[in-house]
């Protein structure tokens, strides 16, 4: 048996260090449960003082929850406020000016520090260009950037007139942009020139103007572009605007728009089980709470603090801990251009050390990467480096598997720092089951228990609560101020899709499986439930990829599915049927390559299957449904053990073995 394996057998808990007793914003499991029993006993009064507490309010919010169009919540209705006046004025006028908000680091290693009064300064500057540029209360805006602090700007600019952001991650294709561009009415983009990634230049400008070539973005009027490399870029004359020339010569005074708390801040795609993305829409003031609140509580943030998240502005983890929790915190981050192997897989660590972080929050894909890497490259070990400045390590994008949590544990954490392993989702806004490090025992591979406020829970197929022990549906049976509010342009799938009649319409399903440890009562997550796998902590459906495959000349049919991966998590197999001949040899290989960079240029590198296997069918009942379960078992390099009698054509079971 394994070191780890004897762990989990004996429910091995790590407790937290004494040196958080006192300090941490939630510092005992007594004030824990003191705490979720405050919401039990008066859940909007307590949330209602939260809110007070936490942000600006220009108007007063009268109604804390309203639930009489359930399950389209409303929170904090007739209150006013402004995003960008909470990350950044509000510390402003506090004395904070001064303080640096963000410490940005190059591709090349280079870094600049900028001030609150500065990012204000920028912010204000831009917001005011892009009024005078038309963009104003209620348009939407698509930001296609590269991690910067122009990033920030644009988001925060966009939050400061009431303008409704939606950030399309980089590495998608011009298809999947144009496809963003035109579902959410954007007015406006903006974009770089180009991006820096780990010593290549990659085309952001050209990619925007492939987009709106494809038609449908009539509504575009500008497009803004941020001179990042300095590269020729096609500029279309009455269009197209450099970003410093919108900001030039503008006041760094910007009033803010004040909205409802409910307009909605930004909408953000995410892919779902069917093949178009969706837009999940989020509004301001519970959003902003919550990030705010998760700063505290999940990362026991305090004004020395280092914070660095690792992740692109382009998912929703950027969003809530690079460009709204850490500023409305009021706390000094890093923002990253780069990857972490570049120039070499020492590259975090050295960051750590030259930056003196306190809390780092990555992804289990990164850690694996990195765990392999170290073990190619003594030079590249944390251990190699001073980390000492280190004192909370977190974990996003998915279940950190025991073995990488424990090598992060040891290795990087030195043995004394509390690994927060957050459960949450683009929909939930923030953080919902996570360990606080002041407070909570901790378990490898458990994200433990519910944050204050979330009532978590498993259920089974029709909604009733499973003991613990056993396995269910993962569902929140009460709302939250940060949780989706619809998704953009389609109210019946949002019902459809997280209310579901078939645990009674109330319930939140979060699409996840999970399971509550009989003991300790901790969760701990076991997959997706519906068709969306999880490659590298970014959610991709596979009736997506199934499309864009199917979309190629020679495919006649497509079935993807996901397994495990050591790195990745999980990794993408399609099984693909052509118009013609079952290639064999080189010709598959060529194939297979040709198909992996057909689904890159649609929908994006991430998105590029790690293996394709051809087959001259798929395997069907007679019927015609294909038995996913069956290729499921050949992805994972398993026997088919299970009852095949219902297939038309069992014979093919033998073709679609073979990976390239």
């Amino acid at each position: 048996m394994s070191e780890i394996e004897q762990l989990l057998v004996e429910n091995r808990i790590f407790t937290p260090p004494k040196s958080f007793s006192k300090q941490a914003a939630i510092s005992s499991m007594k004030q824990y449960q003191d705490m979720c029993s405050a919401f039990e006993k008066d859940f909007d009064g307590t949330w209602g003082r939260l809110a007070n507490e936490s942000l600006y309010w220009k108007t007063p919010f009268k109604t804390v929850l309203d639930e009489s169009k359930a399950p389209f919540y409303k929170w904090f209705k007739e209150g006013t406020t402004n995003a960008s006046y909470n990350c950044l004025d509000r510390h402003i006028k506090a004395g904070r000016g001064k303080k640096t908000a963000i410490i940005f680091e190059a591709d090349d290693g280079s870094s600049i520090k900028i001030s609150y009064q500065e990012l204000l300064n920028k912010v204000a500057q831009f917001a005011n260009g892009l009024r005078q540029s038309g963009v104003k209360k209620g348009d939407r805006v698509v930001i296609y950037m590269p991690m910067s602090v122009e990033g920030v700007v644009a988001m925060q600019a966009c939050a400061r007139i009431g303008a409704t952001h939606s950030v399309v991650f980089g590495g998608f294709s011009a298809k999947s942009l144009q496809e963003r561009i035109v579902d959410i009415g954007a007015v406006a983009v903006i974009t770089a020139d180009e991006q820096v990634r780990g010593g290549k230049r990659l085309p952001l400008k050209t990619m925007v103007d492939e987009a709106l070539a494809l038609g449908g973005c009539e509504k575009i009027k500008h497009v803004i572009v941020y001179q990042r490399t300095g590269s020729p870029v096609t500029m279309h004359a009455g269009r197209d605007l450099w970003m410093h020339e919108v900001s030039s010569g503008q006041s760094t005074t910007c009033e803010p728009e004040w909205v409802d708390a409910e307009h909605p801040l930004f909408v953000l795609y995410t892919s779902g089980s069917t093949g178009k993305p969706k837009g999940v829409q989020h509004a301001t003031g519970g959003y902003l709470l919550w990030t705010q609140l998760t700063m505290q509580w999940t990362f026991d943030l305090n004004q020395r603090d280092i914070f660095w998240c690792t992740a692109d502005i382009g998912w929703i983890t950027g969003h809530s801990y690079i460009t709204y929790g850490p500023l409305s915190a009021g706390a000094t981050q890093i923002v990253f251009e780069g990857i972490p192997t570049y120039p070499n897989a020492g590259r975090f660590w050295d960051m750590i050390a030259r930056h003196k972080v306190t809390i780092f929050y990555t992804a289990p894909t990164a850690i694996r990467s990195l765990i392999k890497a170290s073990g190619l490259d003594p030079q590249a070990h944390p251990k190699k480096y001073n980390l000492s400045s280190l004192r909370i390590l977190g974990s996003v994008g998915e279940p950190i598997n025991p073995e990488a949590w424990m090598w992060y544990h040891r290795e990087v954490g030195g043995e004394k720092c509390p690994i927060v392993d957050t459960f949450w989702q683009t929909e939930t806004g923030g953080h919902m089951i996570t360990p606080l490090p002041g407070a909570t025992p901790l378990v490898p591979g458990s994200c433990t228990l519910p944050l204050p406020g979330i009532m978590a829970a498993i259920v089974d197929e029709a909604g009733h609560d499973m003991p613990n022990g056993h396995g269910g549906f993962l569902v929140v049976k009460r709302p939250w101020p940060s949780m989706i509010r619809t998704i953009w342009n389609d109210p019946e799938r949002f019902v459809k899709s997280y209310f579901p009649q078939d645990l009674g319409g109330k319930l939140y399903l979060a699409g996840d499986g999970a399971i509550r440890n009989k003991d300790t009562g901790y969760f701990t997550i076991t997959g997706r439930i519906d068709d969306v796998l999880n490659v590298s902590g970014h959610r991709m459906g596979t009736m997506e990829i199934e499309s864009s495959l199917v979309a190629h000349h020679d495919v006649a049919e497509a079935a993807v599915v996901g397994r495990p991966d050591d790195i990745t998590g999980e990794a993408i197999v399609a099984y693909v049927v052509l118009k013609g001949t079952r290639p064999e040899g080189d010709a598959a290989v060529a194939k297979a390559k040709e198909l992996r960079d057909w689904v890159g240029k649609a929908i994006g590198p991430i998105a590029k299957p790690k293996e394709i296997r051809f087959g001259d069918n798929l395997p069907k009942t007679r019927s015609g449904k294909i038995l996913r379960r069956l290729l499921r078992t050949l992805a994972k390099g398993e026997d088919i053990t299970q009852d095949t009698s219902t297939l038309e054509n069992p014979a093919i079971l033998d073709q679609l073995k073979h990976a390239l």
